[in-house]
Parts: C-alpha cells; structure tokens; sequence
C-alpha cells in the first residue's frame, strides 16, 4: 500500500513540474512574440511625428517632440565632462585658457587672435554661445567661422536666394557680427543641431555644409589613397561624369563619420577667400600642408594664416583637424566611424537609438570600447592613457624645441639678422607650428592615430631645431654650445639632426 501511495505521490509531482515546466515555457514564448511584435511594430512605425520638421527647423526642441529619446541625450551634451586631456571640468562659466596652461602655445600663436583667448572645450550645446563669448571677437573676425558653430544653412540661402552654396561664398566677406545678427534674427540661433545631419522627411544621415562637400569632392578628384573610404575608391574607378556627391555616394557607415567631419577638421576661415578645406592632395600633415604652400591669395601674395608677431613668419594655423588624424589610423582603416565611439548604439525599452550624449569614449567605456575590446574597463583606460601620456610629453618637447627656435630668430634680429637673411628659419618654423599645431589643436591627444602622431610631432621637434641652428649660424655672437653647429649643406638640406644638448637648452 506504501509503495502505491509513493506511486502516486511521485506521479502527481511529476505532474505538477510539467503543469509549471509549460507554465514558465508559456510565460517565456510570450514574451518572446510579445518582443518580436513591438520590434515589428517600431520598425513599420518607428516614431510617431507630433509636429513636421524642414530644412528650416533648426531648433532642436522642436526635433525633439518627435524623437524625444534623441533629443534628451542631446541636451545632455551641456553636462560638464572632463576626461585626463581633455573638457571641461570647472565650475566657471567658461572653461579653462590652454594659454594659461602651457604658455607656449600663447608665445607661439603671436600675432593672431588665439593668443587672446583659447580654451578646453566643451559640449556640442556651447558651441554658439562660447563661440559668442570669445575674446577672440575683439579682433575682427569672418563670417566663415559660423560654418561649424550654428545652424547656418537657412542663412546661407537666403544670402544666396536660395542657393545655399552662393550664400556660403559671400559670407566669408561679411564679418562674424554680420552673420551673428542674421542668425539671432531669422530665429535659427542655435547649435549645430538635428538638422544638420539628418534629412527632416527620412531623418536618413546627410552631410549639409558647403565646406565639407567641396573638400571631398577635391579628395576624391586627387589621387591620394584613401582605403578608409571605399565609396571615394568606388568612384574613382568609375567614369567620373558626376563629381563625389557624398550624399549620393558614400554608404550609410562612411555618414557616420562624414556628419562630423563636416565640422571636425582642418580649413581656411577668414575674410581673403571662401572658407575651403585643404584635401586636395590627401588628408595627411604634409598633403595638406601641400595644398596650402601651393595656394596663393586672390592678390597673388603666399597663403598663411598669419604673421608671427615676434619673427615675422607666414605661419599656418592648423583648426581642429579630427577627421584627418583620424583618417590615418587603424580605426578608420578598420571601418569604425565616429559615431561607433562617441555616439554608439544604446539601448532605450525596446528600442536601439544612436546615443546623441556625444562626448569622449573614456567616458562611455562599456558602449564605446568593450563592444570590440573584450578587456576590462581599467585595461582599456590604461592603455589609452599611455598613449595619450606619451604623446602629451612629445607634444611639450616640440614646444619646448619651438621656443627655442624662436629665441634664436629674435635674437638674431635684434642683432641686426634681416628678414632676408632669415628666410630659412623662418620657413623651418612655419613647417615646425604648422606640424605642432596640427596635433595640439587635435582633441584626441593623439589618440585618434598614435604613431602618425608621434610621427608629426617627432618631424616638428626636427624642424624646430633646425631652425634655431639656421638662425643662431646667423647670430655675429657664435652659439655657446659648440654641438649646435652644422654644415651649410645639412642646414639648407633640413638633415641636420637635434643633438642631445640642443634638446635640452
């Protein structure tokens, strides 16, 4: 009789745990079609519009009615953020002066508008209002530098009737105030927003700004390789009957990168001619540096950005060129795009968005890095900091190297050295700043392609040295280190290497 209750016992368990086995089963396919039908539901319906965009709605609130996930993320981009290199870390309205910090950097932009003002960014939500607030405007400035920093391209078809690359062409000639005004009074005074990288009908990936279009066009057009950038590749084999159209020809990866080398990058923004991007040989320090020593003023006088004030050099200021750093590393190579580490995928519910918190991936470790890297999170931020700590001491190196260097030429002049006589070192210098500047000005520390980097930076200390040999052979007063001299020919010839000794003067 035991062993027929025990029987039964067992059977009616065995029961009861296939009864809550197809329970949980049950829950769990449940909610398995229940996710499948609200992936369905978003991918045929993935936004509900509240409120119709255009071209014109350059508020990003408005933008944000429909896509409030996106808009959310965005306005985050006004939180202070600071990483070991970079940002904005203090409680002051503004942020921190680099001049202040490294005083090189104010000695060697002598003569220009940043020894004024330069400062550790900030986010995507303070471009327009820094750019307002700048010392720099004391100086008088173009109407070309509210390119990158607001929501201009309503303005720019209006200038044009319509056209907007005609209004581009005109607003290098208007100054900055001009332009300003203009902003504030059509209403469109805001910063870089939702309308500047997606189409307001498909919200698909789209590149706006003249600048940009043209200067691509002129990389695709030229024959430096770029293997990053396949569609250009594409292109090129083809017949060439209709120019590089990014937006026509670049796939939905390259946009990804393209949106923000719109305004990521290295250009001309002054009053002598139309802002212009230097890629028509290539993306590297040297192509670019290249295509600006082959470019001439309308009045035929050599291109430069300004004259240093204490040597009289035509110096070349390099701007923020990110896009190009980045181009020259194995990121790029690899098909990463910006987006990938400073905009990667989240997810909100059930749904996959683009994070619109656009800021350093050192702050953003899981989403940025760890989708590729499968290290951990102090792992990957210690090797990041290598990289960045060695490229920071080369960077203070080849300051150290240009102030030396300009040193030399001062002294030389006051000992009665003409401008003339000079002409070497000064174009020694002008290769050394243009070769610092590109990698200073560059947020990244270095980062975006370390060796290509060290690379520049190693060349810049070279020229500077050898400038201030070419200047102090000048010098009647023979150089106290006797190791500082060299042959004419390894001076003319840019060979002469920098001793140990003249590394540390």
């Amino acid at each position: 009789m035991n062993e027929e209750n025990r029987k039964q016992k067992n059977l009616r368990l065995l029961i009861a745990a296939v009864a809550v086995g197809a329970a949980v089963a049950a829950v769990l396919v449940t909610a398995l079609l229940v996710n499948i039908f609200e992936r369905k539901a978003e991918a045929l319906n993935p936004h509900v519009r509240l409120v119709q965009v255009t071209d014109d709605t350059t508020d990003p609130a408005v933008w944000g009615r429909n896509w409030p996930r996106q808009y959310d993320a965005y306005g985050r981009t006004a939180i202070t953020t600071r990483t070991r290199f970079g940002g904005h870390g203090g409680s002051e309205s503004m942020p921190a002066e680099k001049i202040e910090r490294d005083p090189w950097l104010k000695r060697m932009f002598a003569g220009y508008a940043f020894s004024i003002d330069y400062r550790d960014r900030r986010g995507h939500a303070y471009m327009l209002t820094d750019q307002e607030k700048t010392q720099r405007l004391t100086r008088p400035q173009s109407g070309s530098c509210l390119h990158c920093h607001a929501s201009v391209m309503p303005v720019y078809r209006k200038l044009g009737n319509g056209d907007a690359d005609k209004g581009f062409e005109k607003s290098h000639a208007m100054s900055y105030q001009d332009i300003n005004s203009m902003l504030h009074d059509m209403g469109h005074a805001h910063p870089v927003s939702c309308v500047d990288c997606h189409a307001p009908d498909t919200m698909a990936l789209r590149v706006t700004r003249p600048g940009f279009i043209r200067g691509i066009r002129a990389l695709a057009s030229g024959e430096a390789p770029v293997p990053h950038l396949p569609s250009v590749e594409q292109w090129r084999r083809g017949d060439r009957n209709k120019p590089y159209d990014p937006n026509r020809d670049a796939s939905r990866n390259e946009l990804r990168s393209f949106v923000c080398g719109q305004c990521h990058v290295e250009y001309y923004c002054s009053s002598k001619m139309p802002l212009e991007f230097p890629w028509k040989y290539g993306l590297s320090a040297e192509q670019t540096e290249r295509h600006w020593n082959d470019t001439a003023f309308d009045d035929g006088q050599r291109f430069f950005d300004y004259l240093h004030a204490e040597t009289g050099a035509p110096i070349l200021k390099a701007q923020h060129p990110e896009f190009e750093m980045w181009s020259q590393g194995i990121h790029a190579r690899s098909g990463v795009t910006c987006a990938d580490c400073h905009m990667p995928y989240m997810r909100e519910g059930a749904g996959k968005i683009s994070d619109h918190w656009v800021r350093s991936p050192l702050l953003n470790v899981n989403r940025a890095c760890q989708t590729c890297h499968h290290f951990s999170e102090d792992e990957l931020k210690s090797r990041v900091d290598v990289i960045q700590e060695r490229n920071f001491q080369l960077l203070q190196r080849a300051g150290s190297a240009l102030m030396g260097q300009i040193d030399a030429i001062a002294k030389a002049k006051a000992q009665g050295v003409t401008q003339e006589q000079l002409q070497p070192a000064l174009e020694l210098q002008r290769q050394a700043q243009w070769r610092i500047d590109f990698v200073a000005a560059e947020n990244s520390m270095g980062f975006h392609a370390p060796q290509e980097a060290a690379r520049v930076l190693g060349e810049a200390i070279d020229y500077a040295r050898q400038g201030e040999i070419a200047a102090l052979r000048l010098s009647p007063e023979p150089p106290v280190n006797p190791s500082l001299s060299a042959t004419d020919s390894d001076v003319s010839e840019g060979t002469a290497p920098a001793t140990a000794e003249s590394e540390n003067k």
